[in-house]
């Protein structure tokens, strides 16, 4: 890979003030003024590049197709007829093909960002003691001395997390700890899977105590929303679990479970940095700013107020609406029952998660009962209607006034602690079993689980399973419907393995008919048949350009 330092020109923050002012950090812009010369006696500078590495945390709303990653995955189907979703769904992702080859330019961005940091950085001590009394000014002197010193840490676990969203996408890649010169660039040889995990784990371990441990917990409200500790430690938690499963543990070494099932624990038992579950209703996390306010959030990307999700998902019969992410039947068909079923309406009596994520028949939504058979609000025959019968709930803000230019706040959950939760349950099944719950870890793999159950509905069933075998498939489901719609699925998926088995079937929706007495029925239809290319498509192809720039350092992965 072909790395060279453009200088100065990074994506910065337009917040050149004390840390004391209160911006958004990841409202960027270009800095196309700022020289060596300009910038280094400028104290400001430490805070407005130390925002510049968050310029390349992701948006989930506009993942692909200017929606969420949901529909690469069985959770759903895009509505319009042509998308980028389909070069996935169609089973044809090659080197000049990929709709997210961007992101491996945005996560190097992050990267190079960071290492500048802490390279401009490095006399850091002297530069906010610079042209200022020490003494007279103590408490911003004394802000600016915390501030900082967080900040290069926060350089360190910006690093991490970028490369470990790297080997999720392409496997090995090149490891770039420094910036170059412009002038003399180099070529950077691809590290191996395990060897970028080691690094990640390494920065991690050695700048988890640099960083606040968790800003909402220290009492710098304003500053939250930046890496944190227990951001840290879930970025640890996360790329051990993804580096114990099938895809990049073929031999199933039990010590890389053992790793992960460790990182989750030092999470949960991390008391002091205060996560829990969310105590208002599942739903309710995801909307608005309740995530920001919740002890379940360890790190969520800030976004200003918008509708463009609503715009992009509500229904295609709601003014403004476009219908965009459809759910599967697949994915609501995998939420379990509560009780008797209801043989007049499917939906009823079933885990609360449906209800929260998922607009069904039936249902009010907008401030309209959803109709959508023959000659009803939502008539499916009707253009840009969802072909599966089913709209995206989760996220959305109900009866939001697009035509009026209505907006709401959304933010993109990267961690909560109930994946945290699932994390531990997952790796401590595989080296203990579900019941075991080994010294020093606070619970079992079943516990955890019934946790996380627990808050969607007291009424949801215990896990009953008794093998390790029989709980794995269990919590795979567990995942499927918690973490619905969060950009979880389809990496899930490529990391057990199951991507060929799951994603060579066809996306199922249902048409609906309406009776006399204004009852429905439902028909479950296959909708579009999906392929996934195997084993290719476990990874994600470097592209052309950069082939050609690495000079033959990377390697192509295979089947590519």
């Amino acid at each position: 890979m072909k790395i060279a330092k453009q200088q100065i020109a990074l994506l910065v923050v337009g917040f050149t003030c004390l840390a004391s002012c209160k911006k958004d950090f990841l409202d960027t812009k270009i800095d196309t003024n700022a020289t060596p010369e300009t910038i280094i006696t400028d104290r400001a500078t430490l805070y407005t590049f130390g925002n510049a590495f968050y310029a390349s945390l992701p948006n989930g709303f506009t993942a692909i197709d200017n929606n969420l990653f949901a529909t690469v995955s069985d959770e759903a189907q895009q509505t319009q007829p042509v998308n980028q979703s389909q070069v996935f769904n169609e089973g044809v992702l090659n080197a000049n093909s990929n709709p997210d080859e961007g992101s491996y330019k945005r996560l190097y961005e992050g990267i190079r960002a960071a290492n500048f940091y802490l390279n401009y950085s490095a006399n850091w001590r002297a530069f906010i003691a610079m042209n200022r009394d020490t003494v007279a000014d103590v408490v911003n002197y004394s802000r600016d001395k915390l501030f900082i010193n967080w900040y290069r840490g926060e350089a360190h676990i910006a690093r991490a997390y970028y490369y470990s969203e790297l080997i999720k996408r392409y496997g090995a890649v090149p490891l770039i700890t420094e910036t170059y010169n412009p002038t003399a660039p180099v070529i950077v040889p691809q590290s191996t899977y395990d060897e970028v995990v080691d690094y990640i784990v390494s920065e991690i371990d050695t700048y988890k105590d640099s960083v606040a441990a968790n800003w909402r917990v220290a009492g710098y409200a304003d500053q939250d929303g930046r890496f944190s500790k227990g951001a840290a430690l879930a970025i640890k938690a996360r790329v051990l679990l993804y580096a114990a499963s099938p895809l990049n543990n073929p031999s199933n070494d039990l010590g890389k479970w053992q790793r992960a099932a460790d990182a989750a624990r030092d999470l949960v038992q991390a008391t002091e940095l205060d996560y829990a579950l969310h105590t208002g209703g599942y739903g309710q996390y995801f909307t608005g700013n309740n995530a920001l306010n919740s002890k379940e959030t360890i790190f969520a990307v800030r976004r200003a107020a918008s509708n463009q999700p609503e715009v992009s998902n509500y229904p295609i019969s709601t003014p403004g609406g476009n219908s965009g992410v459809a759910p599967s039947h697949n994915l609501v068909a995998a939420y379990e029952y509560i009780g008797t079923p209801d043989p007049v309406n499917p939906y009823a009596n079933r885990d609360p998660r449906l209800a929260a994520s998922i607009v069904t028949n039936g249902s009010t939504w907008n401030g309209r009962i959803i109709d959508q058979s023959l000659g009803g609000s939502d008539d499916m025959t009707k253009p840009n209607t969802s072909p599966t019968g089913y709209y995206l709930k989760k996220f959305l803000t109900d009866q939001l006034n697009l035509t009026q230019g209505g907006t709401a706040q959304h933010n993109w959950v990267l961690y909560r602690y109930a994946e945290v939760l699932l994390n531990y349950a997952e790796a401590l099944n595989e080296v203990a079993g579900p019941d075991m719950a080994p010294q020093g870890f606070p619970y079992s793999a079943r516990q955890a689980v019934q946790l996380v159950r627990n808050r969607a509905s007291n009424a949801l069933p215990a896990i009953t399973v008794a093998s390790a075998d029989e709980f794995r498939t269990a919590l795979k489901k567990e995942r499927r419907i918690e973490l619905a719609f969060e950009d979880h699925r389809y990496w899930d998926l490529l990391r057990w393995k199951d991507a060929e088995s799951v994603l060579n079937q066809p996306i199922q929706g249902v048409t609906v008919t309406k009776n006399p007495d204004n009852s429905f029925n439902y028909q479950v239809v296959s909708i579009v048949q999906r392929k996934f290319t195997a084993p290719a498509m476990y990874r994600y192809p470097f592209s052309q350009t950069e082939l050609a720039a690495s000079k033959g350092s990377l390697i192509q992965n295979q089947g590519y």
